[in-house]
C-alpha cells in the first residue's frame, strides 16, 4: 500500500491565484507528502507566488501550454514514487486525496468518480456520460468517469504513457485509457467534488469533440478491431442490403453497393493489419 510520504502531488494550475493557497495548505494539513508540485502554466495573476508562500514547489511556464503540458513537467519533475494529480481549482477534499494514494499498490491507477449529482451541470453531466459510455464500449469494462482530473498512480507506469498525453485536454482520458488498455490494474474511487472557484476552463462543445478524437485514438494504438470492425460491419451491410434493394426493385447489382461492401473488406483488413501492429508495440516495450 502506498503512503503520501512516498507520493508526489502535481497541480496543474492556472490563473487560480484565489484558491491555490488552500489547496496546497489543506493538502498539507492532510498528510505529510513527499513533495507538492504546483506547475504555473503561464498565468497572469500571481498563481505561482501564492502556492510558494503556502509551502509548496513551484514549477513555471513562460507561457500557457495547456493542462497536459503542466501535467507532463508535473510527472517529469516528481521524485517520488507514487504521484497524485489535484485539479488546482479547489473541488477535491484532501482527505479523498489521500483515501486515493492508500488504494495504490493493489491498483496501479486510482481515479476519483465524482458521483453524478455534484458534477457541474446537466449539460456537462450529459457529455460526461456519453462519454463514459463510449470509454466503456472501447474498453470493454465500466467506465463511471473518463474525464476526472484527479487521479493517482505509479510514477513510472505515468511516465511510460507520457508521449501518449496531449498538450491540451484530455489528459485524464488519455491516461485512464491507456491503462485500462494495457492491461493495468484500474479503480475508480467514489468522490464528492465541490463547486469549483472561479469560471471552468473547459468548453462542452470543443474539447467534448477533442474527448471523443483522443478516446478513438487511444484506443487505436491498443486496440484498433474496437474502432475498425464497427466501421467494416457498417459499411459491409449498407452495401448489401442496398444489393438486394436493387436486385428486388431494379433487377441489377449498383456500382455504390459494390463500392460499400469493398470499403467495408479493406476497413476491415486494416483493422487487422492494425491490431498486429498494436501487438508488435507491446511486446518491443515488454
Amino acid at each position: 500500500m502506498a503512503s503520501p510520504e512516498q507520493t508526489s502531488v502535481v497541480i496543474p494550475a492556472f490563473d487560480e491565484a484565489d484558491v491555490i493557497a488552500d489547496v496546497v495548505s489543506g493538502l498539507r494539513r492532510s498528510a505529510d507528502w513527499h513533495q507538492i508540485l504546483v506547475v504555473d502554466d503561464g498565468s497572469h495573476d500571481r498563481t505561482g507566488d501564492a502556492a510558494a508562500a503556502a509551502g509548496a514547489e513551484v514549477i513555471r511556464h513562460p507561457y500557457n501550454k495547456g493542462n497536459g503540458a503542466s501535467v507532463k513537467s508535473g510527472i517529469r519533475a516528481a521524485t517520488g514514487e507514487y504521484v497524485l494529480i489535484i485539479d488546482a481549482d479547489g473541488q477535491h477534499k484532501p482527505a479523498d486525496a489521500v483515501r486515493l494514494v492508500a488504494r495504490l499498490g493493489e491498483f496501479d491507477l486510482v481515479v476519483g468518480a465524482r458521483a453524478h449529482a455534484t458534477q457541474a451541470n446537466w449539460a456537462r453531466r450529459l457529455g460526461n456520460g456519453a462519454l463514459n459510455a463510449l470509454a466503456a464500449y472501447l474498453t470493454g469494462r465500466p467506465i463511471p468517469d473518463l474525464t476526472s482530473g484527479f487521479r493517482a498512480a505509479r510514477r513510472q507506469q505515468l511516465r511510460e504513457f507520457l508521449h501518449l498525453l496531449p498538450n491540451r485536454f484530455s489528459t485524464p482520458t488519455t491516461t485512464t485509457l491507456a491503462f485500462v488498455k494495457a492491461g493495468y490494474n484500474v479503480a475508480f474511487e467514489p468522490v464528492e467534488a465541490r463547486l469549483r472557484v472561479g469560471a471552468s476552463k473547459i468548453h462542452l462543445v470543443s474539447d467534448g469533440t477533442r474527448f471523443v478524437l483522443i478516446a478513438l485514438k487511444v484506443v487505436t494504438i491498443f486496440s484498433p478491431l474496437r474502432v475498425f470492425l464497427p466501421a467494416s460491419l457498417a459499411s459491409f451491410a449498407l452495401g448489401v442490403g442496398y444489393a438486394i434493394w436493387t436486385i428486388a426493385t431494379q433487377s441489377h447489382v449498383t456500382n455504390s453497393s459494390v463500392l460499400l461492401i469493398m470499403l467495408g473488406v479493406i476497413v476491415f483488413l486494416m483493422g487487422l493489419v492494425s491490431e498486429q501492429i498494436a501487438a508488435l508495440r507491446f511486446e518491443r516495450r515488454e
